[in-house]
């Protein structure tokens, strides 16, 4: 890793100086927004969102009232951001920041993204996971999930973490330099938010997430690159998301042979399973008239 760039070792130094940081947050105000959110996507960060300041009451339709506990959250950040609350690192820069200084990297994110790559020497605490509920209200979730879309894009059905809080006190002190991440940035944001709330006095923020994070930037441990660790269901396994094409415009013509290898498979064994059930169709027939 090359040294760090100037800029960012004044950034990580003084962010505890307030007239430091009112300089700095003047100069970059218009790059430390949050990135743009989806109401549906993000619903369990929207409630975990109303839980830390307070959500909207009264009769109003789900959707509705999820869209204005989203925008109220947004407020929330942009406002914690800009005041240097909490403070606001790249993915590059977060990962000189954790190389080269005693600051711990807090990974955020659920048990399915975490265990295809994470980068070494961080802590996990997830502050959602993968909701492992049986019960009949659970079950009623994930079977809605599947069929709302969670075959195709492998989203799973999450939980919120309510020891989460406590999980990373019982870790660490209050006045610790906690650089957080997340995926894509927001439930880091969310988290940074509650920990904040909680009395934490030195959080810093990974704008975009892991995702938005190169592959020389974080030293990785794990199966598959940072940019690929979100996504899952059949678009994975084809080979159809955005992520998966940028890394073939990458490495060329052999990581696109190897989906389109999976594609072939998959239509002839369709073909095979018709022309069998074709074939089968009548000989049962003929079994069930004897």
């Amino acid at each position: 890793m090359a040294a760090p760039p100037l800029s960012l070792a004044r950034r990580v130094a003084g962010a505890s100086h307030p007239a430091a940081a009112a300089a700095h947050s003047s100069s970059r105000s218009l790059h430390l927004r949050p990135p743009p959110l989806h109401s549906k996507r993000w619903s369990g960060v929207v409630k975990m969102g109303a839980a830390v300041g307070g959500g909207q009451g009264g009769g109003e339709e789900e959707e509705t009232r999820q869209a204005k506990e989203m925008a109220a959250a947004r407020r929330r950040w942009e406002t914690l951001i800009r005041e240097q609350k909490i403070k606001t690192l790249t993915p590059r820069e977060a990962g000189y920041t954790f190389k080269l200084t005693d600051k711990v990297l807090l990974d955020v994110r659920p048990s399915n993204e975490r265990q295809k790559a994470w980068v070494k020497g961080s802590t996990w605490i997830p502050v959602f996971d993968v909701d492992t509920s049986s019960d009949r209200n659970g079950l009623s979730k994930k079977a809605f999930s599947f069929v709302m879309g969670g075959w195709w894009s492998g989203i799973s059905t999450m939980s919120f973490n309510k020891n989460f809080v406590q999980q990373v006190q019982e870790k660490f002190s209050k006045d610790t330099d906690i650089i957080l991440v997340c995926q894509k940035g927001l439930r880091s944001i969310a988290a940074s938010e509650q920990l904040y709330n909680a009395g934490f006095e030195n959080l810093f923020w990974v704008q975009g997430g892991l995702e938005a994070a190169e592959e020389e930037d974080f030293e990785r441990e794990g199966s598959q690159p940072f940019k690929l660790a979100g996504i899952g269901g059949v678009s994975e396994f084809f080979g159809w998301t955005d992520q998966q094409r940028a890394q073939a415009a990458k490495e060329g013509w052999g990581y696109r042979l190897l989906f389109t290898g999976r594609l072939v498979g998959a239509i002839v064994l369709a073909d095979a399973l018709f022309v069998g059930a074709q074939s089968i169709g009548p000989l049962l027939q003929q079994l069930q008239s004897h």
